[in-house]
């Protein structure tokens, strides 16, 4: 059974409506098609200021932008060939897209962030260690990096999935939940997790540091990659010169989220502070954590069968 369409079948139905008709740009139509979610940086910021806009006009391509509110259904719709390209997920997110068989290829990823997701809990909680999390209800989205998290900081504890609760919600369903005190804890991630710290009470019980080193992964659907790759070297060259902008440059790109996140400034400012935005070629070396993770889900029943993350289709420059 596809793991993908358990997760996100209503997500499904809403994207292959929404490209209904569409070709893909391997087939001739001159669109390169990008899916992204909020957390998506770097691509937040192409898209702001048109940058891959221009640097596709040479070659006749358009870009056509669609939004996703998490990873899972939007590989989803990569591997269901109404996407070509997929801004940056979560390196739990390729384990599931590829137990669901899918036909993906490793564009590029950025350097690690650990400090950019954590397990958070109210300032008045009685938990204050990882321990503390037996038999509580936690809230976090399923297939996220912060999934991944919870796991690793739970077997760290000596506890097993089963000990606690899960509860599966978006980062807005998580939010809601925790501020009304229907979770114990919350697992998240930037900038979600900044603005929960400058808006609500919170104590930051574990992040990644030592436990999981969150990677986020840019992919293509590997038709496109092999059809297209001068657009994905546009593509790829862009988000390098993004990554290094929003680091030399943290108030200016604050202020261009600003109004796209519907955030304030300093809360995007200490988000982008624990992003690395560092992107650089994905190599086969680099992949081990990606078989870690697929290992824990699997451990878990949480894929239907183990993974085998190497080899994997990767994006030469």
């Amino acid at each position: 059974m596809n793991p993908l369409h358990n997760i996100s079948r209503r997500a499904a139905v809403v994207a292959l409506a929404a490209f209904a008709g569409t070709a893909a740009l391997a087939q001739g139509n001159p669109i390169v098609r990008i899916g992204y979610q909020k957390s998506s940086t770097l691509i937040a910021v192409l898209k702001a200021q048109g940058v891959l806009e221009r640097e596709l006009a040479p070659l006749g391509v358009r870009v056509s932008w669609h939004e996703f509110t998490s990873g899972l259904p939007l590989l989803e719709a990569l591997n269901l060939d109404n996407l070509d390209f997929s801004a940056d997920v979560a390196d739990t997110v390729p384990v599931f897209a590829q137990a669901a068989g899918a036909q993906l290829t490793f564009v590029a990823q950025e350097a690690p962030s650990p400090t950019a997701q954590a397990i958070v809990v109210r300032a008045d909680s009685p938990v204050r260690t990882l321990g503390d999390l037996k038999g509580k209800k936690i809230g976090v989205a399923k297939g996220s990096g912060g999934h991944y998290l919870l796991l690793a900081a739970l077997d760290k504890a000596g506890i097993s999935l089963k000990e606690i609760e899960a509860a599966y919600l978006t980062p807005a369903d998580g939010r809601a939940a925790f501020e009304k005190g229907a979770i114990d804890a919350w697992v998240t991630w930037d900038p979600f997790l900044a603005a929960a710290q400058r808006q609500s009470s919170v104590r930051v019980l574990a992040d990644g540091t030592g436990i999981a080193s969150y990677q986020r992964y840019y992919l293509a659907s590997t038709k496109f990659a092999q059809a297209r790759p001068d657009v994905l070297r546009v593509i790829y060259a862009a988000l390098d010169k993004a990554g290094k902008w929003v680091k030399r440059n943290p108030r200016d790109a604050a202020e261009l989220l600003a109004p796209v996140w519907g955030l304030d400034v300093a809360t995007i400012e200490q988000a982008n502070a624990r992003r690395s935005y560092e992107v650089r070629p994905v190599v086969t070396a680099g992949l081990g954590e990606q078989q870690r993770i697929a290992d824990a889900f699997f451990a878990e029943k949480l894929l239907p069968r183990r993974v085998e993350t190497l080899p994997v289709p990767l994006f030469h420059r």
